[in-house]
């Protein structure tokens, strides 16, 4: 699908604005748009100016300040004047604000998608409550649940190692939060 230009006064909507930074890869897993993450909150136009929206997956996400600078060169290179990023950091982020396609994506990329979390708890503001015993995460490569937690923490804070038993493949999970 081509980037839509945002030279033009009248192709400068909201929608097209998105498009745009539906373009911006996540730069920790290239295969998984910033959109299809579900960081971007907004997207709209003030004057000339492209204002993009987002919130980090957590505080301290060390790839925002990257994701800041590739959604303004996109931004700039379709064409728009001026555009600024504005990060908020309230309601946190959830997976739960993952694309369904983005989780596919995540899957064939051989990372096992996050369980939805909203599920089961009282609110998506409600804490995240951390056990000991978890349920079996699928295996991204050959779906058996026969798998355990190798480690919590993985190559970003935001993933897990995981190997299966059955295809003896390790995997990293996007954690649920």
């Amino acid at each position: 699908m081509p980037v839509p230009s945002l030279r033009d006064p009248a192709a400068r909507t909201a929608e097209a604005l998105r498009a745009v930074v539906d373009t911006v890869k996540d730069p920790e897993v290239p295969v998984i748009s910033v959109v299809e993450l579900g960081i971007v909150r907004d997207t709209r136009w003030e004057g000339e100016t492209a204002v993009v929206t987002i919130t980090p997956t957590y505080s301290g996400c060390p790839a925002m300040r990257e994701i800041e600078a590739d959604i303004c060169a996109a931004v700039q290179g379709a064409g728009a004047p001026a555009v600024r990023v504005e990060v908020v950091h309230a309601p946190a982020w959830t997976t739960d604000w993952m694309a369904p396609e983005g989780r596919e994506k995540l899957r064939r990329y051989g990372i096992a998608p996050p369980a939805p979390v909203a599920a089961g708890r009282a609110g998506a503001s409600a804490l995240v409550t951390l056990t000991r015993r978890r349920e079996p995460v699928p295996c991204p490569w050959c779906g058996s649940t026969n798998t355990r937690l190798q480690s919590e923490f993985g190559s970003t804070a935001c993933k897990a190692i995981h190997v299966c038993q059955g295809c003896r493949q390790p995997f990293d999970e996007f954690k649920p939060f």
